[in-house]
């Protein structure tokens, strides 16, 4: 993909999404692991959850509403920036971006503890635009776990670098490599991308990263989760020493904190991430002794009044494609995404749900990131996530904005 943003806007292809490996272990329902087991790459891909962790009555916080230090006009950014930010009707800042930008305007590294959904992609990407705006010769990488999240950035990127003149390539799996390497090859300003595909392009050196003076990690915990810790290290070590790097996780794992400690240098900390699970979503288990009752105990929940917009995860895609044949047949709206979809149907899906086409969207856990899909009620974990990371990252779908959101576990009796 290739992002020309001078004068009018170009027609942009879309990248085919990833044909996700399934990161869960087991098809069948009663084969949930209770201890770890090694994967491919050695790392554990269980870990014993109490199910007592999935049970949390919602509380009503009054939460006061943030009130930001500065407005998008106090930043000193270029006259195009400021006017595609008033296009895109941006006034106060979020806590992330008002707390962010400043510093990342100064060129001091930052690590922001966010979940997706505070705005962080902003706070990145508008100092780093007006920087490069102010001078060409600027290069940027950003770094993000999945093909979806890439490509959310890059339609930023698309909008808010609108009549600079200014490049950009999104390269990612599935996508021909020789258009990538030609887009490279042509002069870019920004590279954005998922860790496997960077790599490859690093050893047919088609990408030399030594002038890359901006670096930034979008979910990095996310990364370390899909196992490209290694893919990272090595990415990192082959940009600018000098150089500005900025880290966003939605968790300060002990690895995460090593990374940050090797990589940054004298960061600033920001946090807009309270408590494990937010506060005002109702959590509880669905306890269930067979599979024709699991399937029973959903049809009675998603019939159920406020159940309007509900996401429901799957450990395997095919597992996926079964239950959405499954609820179609018993009547409801419902679509399905996972790494065997093809892009443009994975595109319309999404499409689908959030404009309330259909009111149930099964996944296999490539939504549970990246994704920012408005207005869930409800999130079903129709199969149990293997780690409690993975379950408060799937739940972070619903009771946004301050909304309540009800979240469901099916568990064995």
């Amino acid at each position: 993909m290739y992002t020309r943003t001078s004068g009018r806007p170009a027609k942009f292809g879309r990248p085919s999404f990833a044909s996700a490996k399934p990161r869960f272990g087991g098809g069948k329902f009663n084969s949930y692991r209770k201890g770890p087991s090694p994967n491919k790459k050695g790392r554990s891909r269980g870990e014993h959850i109490d199910f007592s962790r999935f049970i949390k009555k919602a509380q009503h916080v009054e939460e006061k509403a943030y009130v930001a230090k500065h407005t998008f006009a106090d930043f000193p950014f270029s006259a195009q920036l400021h006017k595609n930010i008033a296009r895109k009707g941006f006034e106060h800042p979020k806590p992330i971006q008002d707390q962010a930008i400043p510093s990342v305007l100064k060129g001091r590294d930052v690590f922001g503890l966010a979940n997706t959904g505070t705005g962080k992609t902003a706070a990145f990407l508008l100092p780093l635009l007006d920087k490069v705006m102010k001078n060409k010769m600027e290069k940027v990488l950003v770094l993000a776990p999945t093909r979806e999240l890439a490509m959310q950035i890059e339609d930023d990127l698309r909008s808010l670098a609108f009549g600079s003149g200014l490049f950009g390539v999104c390269v990612v799996g599935g996508m021909p490599i020789m258009k990538q390497i030609n887009e490279i090859t042509r002069g870019v300003s920004f590279v954005i991308g998922t860790p496997g595909r960077v790599t490859d392009l690093i050893k047919r050196k088609v990408l030399d990263l030594s002038n890359y003076k901006n670096v930034v990690l979008d979910e990095a915990d996310r990364m370390l989760d899909m196992g490209f810790r290694d893919d990272m290290v090595n990415i990192l070590g082959k940009c600018a020493k000098e150089r500005q790097t900025l880290f966003f996780s939605a968790t300060l794992s002990p690895e995460i904190k090593k990374l940050t400690e090797q990589f940054l240098k004298d960061p600033l900390f920001i946090s807009v991430v309270s408590g494990e699970t937010a506060k005002n979503i109702e959590q509880d288990v669905v306890r269930v002794r067979s599979k024709e009752e699991r399937l029973g105990k959903l049809d009675e929940i998603l019939k159920k009044d406020g159940s309007d917009k509900v996401l429901i995860f799957r450990e395997m895609k095919h597992s996926v494609d079964t239950l959405e044949k499954e609820l179609r047949h018993m009547g409801f709206k419902v679509g399905s995404i996972h790494g065997d979809k093809r892009s443009r149907e994975r595109i319309r899906t999404l499409d689908s749900f959030k404009k309330d086409q259909i009111n149930i969207l099964i996944a296999t856990d490539v939504a549970a990131r990246g994704l920012d899909i408005p207005d869930v009620t409800h999130v079903i974990n129709y199969d149990i996530p293997q780690t409690y990371d993975t379950y408060v990252h799937r739940i972070g779908r619903t009771g946004r904005a301050g909304k309540k959101g009800t979240a469901l576990t099916f568990v064995p009796a």
